[in-house]
This record gives structure tokens, C-alpha cells and sequence, in this order.
């Protein structure tokens, strides 16, 4: 089944429309092979000023699915996070832990996707992306979990995904116009050498697993799904 594009996200009226059509339902990462239904997201340029993250729009062809809805939610484990940081997010907590929980993730939890939001920088806190942007990260975190699979490993650290625009400012070697801010990028780790993930990630984007960047560090691996394969 054939799923309309979804319309550039420029206004916050425009981006509600995302949330109301199910964009990511059938993506179906848990095979060994690529599947024929796959989700790829498109960008346009990222703005080099200013701090405003790129505009970003999500054409999927995917198996339909049950509504994400249905799904019973799961207790929110909040023993990492800080307190003061969860009060600030308020109702919207328990509403992305259920929708985290819905990816059905493998190697992935919903607490450590929370937790790598739940940082700061002194009195800059980080929040949750905005609720319109949540399918953005799902995509991201299922090429995440698809790259474990084919590494067969079975623990996966987030080090970093969205960064609201106040906190990326205070993020060493952050760039203004970082794709975490646009929340289509994970930082993560394996139990593995990072060379060998950055390796992996790369293969598997040249299978037309996804589109996007792929940044190579002595620790961790940069994954975006800007909608443009870049290497670094």
C-alpha cells in the first residue's frame, strides 16, 4: 500500500499533519535482506546560519498496519533521568514512552531514547522534540536497530538524538545547524569498534536501507536520515 507524501513541514499548522497520518506504520526492519517497503526521508538544504533546523518532509511506501494506538503502554523507567527535567515535560512523558514503546525495537528501549534527551548543559536543559517531529526519530532509531541486527549485537547505547536548538548552542562541537535539531539523528555506540559500525551503516545505506549521513568518530557513530547520503 502506497501512503501519500507528506507535505514540506514549513509551519507548525503544516506539521501537524504528520502526526495524523501514521508515516512510519509498516516500515519492516527485522529481516536479514531489505525489505521492498522502506521509508525515506527528504530534506531540504540545511541553513548554515542561526540555529533553525532543516525542514524536512517523509515519503513512505510501506505495509499498512494496526493504528500504533492499540498497543498497550509501557511503565516509564524515570530511575536515570533527573527529576527536575521530567516535571518540565509534563504530560507529554508518558505519551512518547508509549509512542517509543510502538516501534517495537529490538535492541533500542524507550528509557534510553528518554535519557539521552534528558541532559543539560548548567541551566540549559534539553526537551523532548516536538511532538509533530516524533515519527522523524522513529525512522532514525529503526536504521539504529537494523544495524544491530546485521552486527548481531544486542546492546546499543543513544548517546545523543534530538538537541532543541538552546542546548545544541552549549554542545561541544555542535554546529548551528545541527541535524539533531530537526530530530532525524542518533549518536550511538556498540560493543563493537566504532570504525566497524560506521562500516556497517554505510553498507547498509548503499543497500537503499536509507538516505542520509553517516559520520564516522574514534567512539561513536553520527546516523541521520537527512534524505542526502553524506560521509564524514
Amino acid at each position: 500500500m502506497l501512503f501519500p507524501t507528506e507535505p514540506t513541514l514549513t509551519t507548525p499548522l503544516e506539521s501537524a499533519l504528520l502526526d495524523r497520518r501514521r508515516v512510519l506504520g509498516g516500515l519492516g526492519l527485522t529481516g536479514l535482506g531489505m525489505l521492498a517497503g522502506s521509508d525515506f526521508a527528504s530534506a531540504a538544504p540545511l541553513q548554515k546560519s542561526g540555529g533553525v533546523p532543516p525542514v524536512v518532509s517523509v515519503q513512505t511506501q510501506a505495509r499498512a498496519q494496526a493504528p500504533l494506538e492499540l498497543l498497550p503502554p509501557r511503565r516509564i523507567d524515570l530511575s536515570g533521568v533527573p527529576e527536575e527535567w521530567a516535571r518540565n515535560q509534563g504530560s507529554l512523558l508518558p505519551e512518547y514512552n508509549r509512542y517509543l514503546t510502538n516501534l517495537k525495537l529490538k535492541f533500542i528501549s524507550p528509557q534510553q531514547v528518554i535519557e539521552a534527551h534528558a541532559k543539560n548543559h548548567g541551566s540549559i536543559w534539553n526537551t523532548l522534540p516536538p511532538k509533530t517531529w516524533w515519527t522523524r526519530m522513529g525512522y532514525t532509531l529503526r536504521v539504529a536497530d537494523r544495524i544491530a541486527l546485521e552486527m548481531n549485537v544486542n546492546q546499543v547505547e543513544v548517546v545523543s538524538a534530538y538537541r532543541c536548538p538552546p542546548y545544541n548552542a552549549h554542545c561541544d562541537g555542535a554546529k548551528s545547524g545541527s541535524w539533531h535539531q530537526a530530530n532525524v539523528a542518533v549518536d550511538v555506540k556498540f560493543p563493537v569498534r566504532a570504525s566497524q559500525v560506521t562500516a556497517t551503516a554505510r553498507n547498509l545505506r548503499d543497500r537503499g536501507l536509507f538516505k542520509g549521513g553517516v559520520g564516522g568518530y574514534w567512539n561513536f557513530t553520527h546516523i541521520d536520515t537527512r534524505g542526502e547520503n553524506m560521509n564524514w
